[in-house]
């Protein structure tokens, strides 16, 4: 069955709730006054599948993932429904949300950048210095390397550069590391963490970002002014940053300049002794 509650084009207005179609896993099931199904967060669009649990009252369909509203009547022994939402937007639409009078409280983009600014200074960037790299043994496209970032012990990070960094240019070179995602074991190893890079439009060309001269393994990257640096958010845990979606409200917004310097929108990336730089890419993205 499908229920069309509010579209894409209100979406994009600033609407902070879409429905666009739900099943059910059995059927006669009728579902009629839908209300709220997600809220959208102020600072980045979604694009996902909402699998919604329930508890059945009265015939009276109430959701656990929304604090227990009321969506709909529930016409059968249905045990869930699934909604499938969709939206993306571009970097420049505005955000609207309302506030506790029902009054549309529209965020500029100068507010938007500061929270992603805010997020993106949670991350946990350092400079790192790899200590040895060799290729994985189970998949060609990788290279498995042994970083020191200030730890008691060096970590071990597997990264897809086998097309585009010769393995003799990793040895002992200033890398810059996002260290707090969590571990991912990738053909065996397990990875704990990631080399950042730039790459051009094409991803025919990827070079490693490198920290400014007489930047030492351990000390942190951030985003923003030299006289920021005493001021920086607590770093999040590696599991905030994979519940609130951190790295992917971020990532799209890191690029180098014209001069070939990281920068999230305007605000340089930088260390205690200068900017974090390309070598030679300039307008790149970064990941």
């Amino acid at each position: 069955m499908a229920v069309m509650g509010i579209g894409a084009a209100n979406w994009l207005k600033g609407s902070g709730a879409l429905l666009l179609s739900c099943r059910t896993n059995s059927v006669p099931a009728v579902v009629s006054s839908c209300t709220v199904i997600a809220s959208r967060s102020r600072v980045h669009y979604c694009s996902s599948t909402f699998s919604l649990q329930h508890q059945k009252k009265n015939n009276t369909l109430f959701s656990s993932g929304v604090n227990g509203h009321k969506i709909g009547d529930w016409g059968s022994q249905v045990t869930k429904l699934y909604f499938n939402f969709y939206c993306t937007a571009s970097s420049n639409v505005s955000i609207e949300e309302k506030d506790s009078s029902g009054e549309v409280v529209e965020e500029d983009e100068e507010s938007k950048m500061r929270k992603i600014k805010d997020a993106a200074n949670s991350l946990d960037i350092r400079v790192g210095r790899i200590i040895k790299a060799w290729r994985h043994e189970e998949a060609d496209s990788l290279y498995v390397e042994e970083v020191d970032v200030g730890e008691a012990e060096p970590r071990i990070i597997c990264s897809g550069l086998v097309k585009y960094v010769p393995l003799d240019h990793l040895q002992e070179r200033s890398v810059i590391v996002l260290a707090n995602l969590k571990p991912r074991n990738m053909r065996g190893v397990k990875s704990n963490g990631m080399l950042m890079a730039a790459s051009d439009a094409s991803h025919e060309n990827v070079e490693l970002l490198e920290p400014p001269e007489r930047a030492v393994p351990g000390e942190r990257i951030w985003f923003g002014s030299a006289d920021e640096k005493d001021n920086l958010p607590d770093v999040a845990t590696p599991n905030q940053v994979a519940k609130k979606k951190i790295w992917e409200l971020v990532q799209p917004h890191l690029k180098t300049d014209g001069a070939s310097v990281a920068a999230l929108g305007t605000h340089c990336m930088r260390a205690s002794t200068g900017v974090v730089v390309s070598p030679s890419l300039k307008d790149a993205n970064i990941s």
